[in-house]
């Protein structure tokens, strides 16, 4: 397998940086009673996937199970690849929220279940799925449109940050905006707080395949892969 560890790295500390630096926005907002927290939140969920995804691009840059399901379905990356990817993520988001348990004070890690996401009690579990999907969905649009697509602007990571903060901007009051499994899990797992984790991985995943496969065989039509996208391959 080539460059394994190279890429299981990538993804656990753009993953890590996530989880750590949006879960600690969460966590600020929480402490000092922001009135503004819902764009502060949004804002550093944006930018560090923006960095993350600009510094790690020539190597992986998925950070994301819904990303990396979603290359998988169109056979963009190999499927043991795909569980490198996948496992350095979760193991990132674990790092990064139980670096912010031991950070922050108990009772404002318990309020805030750890940096992660809660569904509103004003929705319905199917209109939670839908809020995410959808949101997952167009997320995963911009990552093939901006990153994938061979004849797109090279804008680094900013757009895919962009799409991230509206995300959150958009469903955060009601779902948190989480869009990404392992960013859902890891705060889970430190705060052995699980609600919501079927809906957190489900709808994320399939938004992320339907994008995926819009765009490859709509838009796409088997365009050659960039030479400097990692492991991914043409279909």
């Amino acid at each position: 397998m080539r460059d394994s560890l190279r890429h299981f790295a990538a993804e656990l500390i753009g993953t890590f940086a996530l989880v750590f630096l949006g879960g600690a926005a969460i966590m600020s907002a929480t402490f000092t009673g922001s009135q503004s927290s819902l764009l502060e939140i949004a804002l550093a969920h944006g930018l560090v996937i923006a960095v993350m995804v600009t510094a790690f691009m020539r190597i992986s840059g998925h950070f994301n199970p819904a990303v990396t399901i979603g290359f998988l379905a169109v056979r963009r990356i190999d499927p043991m690849m795909a569980g490198v990817y996948i496992v350095g993520q979760l193991v990132g988001a674990m790092l990064g929220a139980y670096l912010l348990k031991s950070v922050f004070p108990d009772p404002i890690f318990a309020a805030a279940r750890g940096g992660g996401q809660f569904i509103s009690l004003d929705i319905t579990g199917t209109q939670a799925f839908v809020a995410e999907l959808v949101a997952t969905f167009l997320f995963v649009l911009v990552v093939f449109g901006t990153a994938v697509d061979p004849k797109a602007p090279r804008v680094g990571g900013l757009a895919i940050g962009f799409a991230i903060t509206a995300g959150i901007l958009a469903i955060g009051p009601i779902t948190g905006g989480s869009m990404n499994p392992a960013r859902s899990f890891g705060p889970a797992v430190a705060s052995a707080v699980y609600e919501g984790q079927v809906i957190y991985w489900t709808a994320p995943i399939l938004g992320g395949v339907l994008a995926a496969l819009l765009y490859e065989y709509l838009f796409l039509r088997g365009a050659p892969e960039p030479v400097d996208h990692g492991t991914v391959r043409p279909a």
